[in-house]
C-alpha cells in the first residue's frame, strides 16, 4: 500500500513538472500587448469672450490589444480594436456621439521562402451604440451594419513593424437590419435586403515606427476591389495612431481615420480624434 502510494505521488509530481514545463512553453509562444487609453477634452467661454465660441466637454475611451503567436515557421496575429467617445456642447441637450468602433483583425501565416508566408485573413468591423444623421435620424446601431471579409493569400512580413498582406480571393459580407433598407439602401445593401455578398480582392499594410523617443505611429491600411460590381472603385480604410508619452500613464493621444466606400457615400469620410489623457499599457 505504502508502494502504491509512493508511486503515485511520484507519478503526480512528474506530471505537475511536465504540466510547469508545458505551460512555460505555451506562454511562450504567445507575445501579449495592450494599451488602454482615456482622452478627456474641455472648452470653456464667459459671456464676455469677444472671440466667440461655444463651451463643451468630451471624452473618448480606446482599447488596442495584441496577442500573437509564433511556434517555427506559423505565426498567427490577432489585433482587437475598441473605441467610444461623447461629446456635450453647452445649450444643447443631445450628447453626442464622436467615435464608436469594433474591429478584430485576425492573420495566420505559415512561412514559405525568406519573408513570404502563406496567408489566411478574417476582419471583422462593426459598432457599439446607434448613430443618427444630421436630422437626427437613426441609421445604425449594435452590429448594424457589420462587416465580415475572410480569404486566403501571400503575407509579406518583413519585421513585427512592417508587414504587408496580399488576398486576391476576399469573401465579404455586410450585415444590416431591414428597418434600415425598409425605404431604401444602406451601406450598400439594397432596399429590402438585409445582407450584401461581395467577392474581390484585398490588400493590408501595417507600417509601426518610432519618430523619435516617447513619439510613435501605427499605421494601417486596407484597400478591397469587388470583382461583381465597379472594381475600379476601391474602398480605402485609413488608421493612423499617434502617440506621445509625457511619462507612464499620461500621453497625447492623435487617432485619424479616412474611409471611402463609394457603396455607403460617393465622399471621403475623415475622423479625427485628440487629446491629453490617462495612458495604460499592459
Amino acid at each position: 500500500m505504502k508502494k502504491t502510494l509512493l508511486s503515485f505521488v511520484l507519478l503526480l509530481a512528474v506530471v505537475a513538472v511536465n504540466a510547469q514545463e508545458f505551460a512555460k512553453d505555451t506562454v511562450k509562444l504567445w507575445t501579449k500587448k495592450g494599451n488602454i487609453s482615456l482622452l478627456f477634452n474641455q472648452s470653456a467661454y464667459n459671456k464676455q469672450w469677444l472671440g466667440g465660441g461655444t463651451s463643451n466637454i468630451a471624452g473618448n475611451f480606446s482599447l488596442n490589444y495584441d496577442f500573437n503567436y509564433k511556434k517555427g515557421d506559423v505565426v498567427w496575429e490577432n489585433k482587437f480594436i475598441a473605441a467610444y467617445g461623447l461629446t456635450k456642447i453647452k445649450g444643447d441637450n443631445q450628447i453626442a456621439k464622436t467615435d464608436d468602433r469594433l474591429e478584430l483583425n485576425s492573420l495566420w501565416g505559415k512561412k514559405a521562402k525568406g519573408d513570404w508566408y502563406y496567408s489566411l485573413f478574417f476582419n471583422f468591423k462593426t459598432q457599439m451604440d446607434a448613430g443618427s444623421d444630421k436630422d437626427n435620424l437613426k441609421i445604425s446601431h449594435l452590429f448594424s451594419p457589420a462587416y465580415f471579409q475572410f480569404g486566403p493569400g501571400m503575407l509579406w512580413k518583413k519585421s513585427n513593424n512592417l508587414s504587408v498582406n496580399f488576398s486576391p480571393s476576399t469573401a465579404k459580407l455586410i450585415l444590416v437590419h431591414e428597418h434600415f433598407t425598409e425605404f431604401g439602401p444602406s451601406f450598400g445593401v439594397l432596399q429590402g435586403d438585409s445582407s450584401r455578398f461581395e467577392f474581390g480582392a484585398s490588400v493590408s499594410v501595417n507600417y509601426k515606427f518610432n519618430v523619435m523617443t516617447n513619439v510613435s505611429i501605427e499605421n494601417r491600411l486596407n484597400l478591397y476591389s469587388n470583382y461583381l460590381d465597379n472594381p475600379q472603385n476601391v474602398d480605402i480604410d485609413y488608421q493612423m495612431h499617434l502617440v506621445m508619452k509625457i511619462n507612464k500613464y499620461l500621453s497625447a493621444n492623435v487617432v485619424l481615420q479616412t474611409i471611402y466606400d463609394d457603396n455607403s457615400i460617393q465622399a471621403v469620410q475623415v475622423s479625427e480624434v485628440f487629446g491629453i489623457g490617462v495612458n495604460y499599457g499592459f
